[in-house]
């Protein structure tokens, strides 16, 4: 069996950044394991720019900015496995892979990161009522035909869902030809940046129809259109309201869930509102010396957090393997969800090994205009930001400082928006 110091599941920007990370800080037995046949993940179909702002100081293309990563991987001389798939973790860190090059390989590691993404959740999840015709895609299916494969997979099109991805492909569709007739949402706001929402839909007259939803799926062959309907404050679609819709193609963008099939073998207590791990301050999930970072976590909306993420989970991981530094979750600090807060991650916090770039990531329940966002420590709050709107389509983060820290005496961390 080989013996390795680190190795990272997942070659997408998440876990490029936590084995570059990691190797920085003195662990040079890496490997990083990757299922498609190259590094990159999810950013070699995302064409479009706006990546790196934050990290680079620049814009750009999502090839682009995975590459960057890449290269240097490459340059320090990490090794990767392709085209491998990881069947099972072990309570001592074994991993169990197969690839059609070595076969079954096992190897053991003194430290994991968790770096596997997420998925977009499909038709199934949704219960549409209709038969099954061709036409109906994920957006991120429709992004990697358009953009990877060459092939346009409607011209008459329906989006279902506000997200990132579905904002997006309405501008993408539209680009290639296609007719983009709306974009449905079941929500009373939309589930994507306010950037993607004037850049992708009001640049291009496409109408975005508020607390609306598919209720029916017209064709047997192939798609020949579908029936919307306004919803109630229930969600419950209301009769009057129903209206057919001729397209031939209809894309989901209804939501993304983290890739946690191995952190649940593994027995990872997971966060049931995030479906991801339940995490530190150092992104060590509740196996020892198993890390997580990235949207196998929680789902960012920018790449640039996600890489400051890995960075962090790289670094920590090194020193886990080098120092032997164990968390205290008997002094640990809890982090709560209070009133408008969906979630906070992470969900523990040790104040010992906080470093500079630790902060608090959570979202918000709902849209809110003029607000206070709130740190209490018991009944003091210790922390107070306004901020003039907030919305559940994109990410809040409270920077963990010394002022906070300092400041710090219950057992819990309660976050807050007024």
């Amino acid at each position: 069996m080989n013996t390795l110091d680190l190795v990272v599941i997942g070659g997408g920007p998440a876990g490029m950044a936590a084995a570059i990370e990691g190797y920085k800080k003195g662990i040079k037995n890496i490997l990083v394991i990757e299922r498609d046949k190259e590094l990159g993940g999810i950013l070699q179909q995302c064409i479009h720019n706006g990546f790196g702002l934050h990290i680079f100081g620049e814009e750009l293309t999502g090839p682009e900015y995975a590459d960057r990563f890449a290269k240097e991987v490459k340059k320090l001389g990490i090794t990767f496995k392709l085209e491998t798939m990881v069947l099972n973790i072990s309570e001592d860190k074994v991993i169990t892979a197969i690839n059609s090059t070595d076969g079954l390989i096992n190897i053991k590691a003194k430290a994991i990161v968790l770096a596997m993404g997420c998925r977009e959740r499909t038709r199934g999840a949704l219960n549409i009522p209709g038969l099954r015709p061709a036409g109906i895609y994920t957006a991120g299916a429709a992004q990697r035909f358009v953009n990877m494969e060459g092939y346009l997979p409607g011209k008459e099109v329906v989006i279902l869902g506000s997200g990132d991805i579905g904002l997006i492909m309405a501008r993408r569709m539209t680009l290639e030809g296609a007719k983009v007739k709306m974009v449905c949402e079941l929500l009373p706001y939309s589930g994507g940046l306010t950037r993607n929402i004037v850049q992708c839909l009001d640049d291009y007259n496409i109408p975005l129809k508020l607390s609306y939803t598919v209720v029916d799926i017209h064709g047997k062959e192939r798609l020949e259109g579908i029936t919307i309907a306004q919803v109630d404050e229930n969600r419950k679609p209301i009769k009057d309201t129903f209206q057919y819709v001729k397209c031939d193609t209809l894309l989901l963008s209804v939501g993304l869930i983290p890739e946690n099939e191995l952190s649940h073998d593994l027995g990872i207590e997971i966060d049931k509102v995030t479906s991801g791990p339940i995490v530190t301050e150092s992104m060590e999930t509740s196996v020892d010396g198993v890390f997580a970072c990235g949207n196998v976590v929680h789902v960012h909306d920018l790449v640039d957090y996600v890489t400051a993420e890995s960075r962090l989970a790289g670094r920590c991981a090194a020193r886990y393997i080098l120092d032997n530094k164990k968390k205290d979750m008997d002094n640990a600090i809890k982090t709560i969800s209070g009133t408008g807060v969906r979630y906070v991650v992470p969900q523990y916090i040790n104040k010992e090994l906080v470093q500079d770039e630790n902060k608090l990531y959570f979202r918000v329940v709902d849209e809110m205009k003029k607000v206070s966002i709130v740190v209490k420590s018991g009944d003091e709050v210790i922390y107070s930001k306004k901020k003039a709107k907030v919305a559940p389509g994109e990410m809040e983060s409270i920077k963990l400082n010394n002022k906070i820290l300092d400041k710090m005496m219950d057992k819990e961390l309660i976050i807050e928006v007024q």
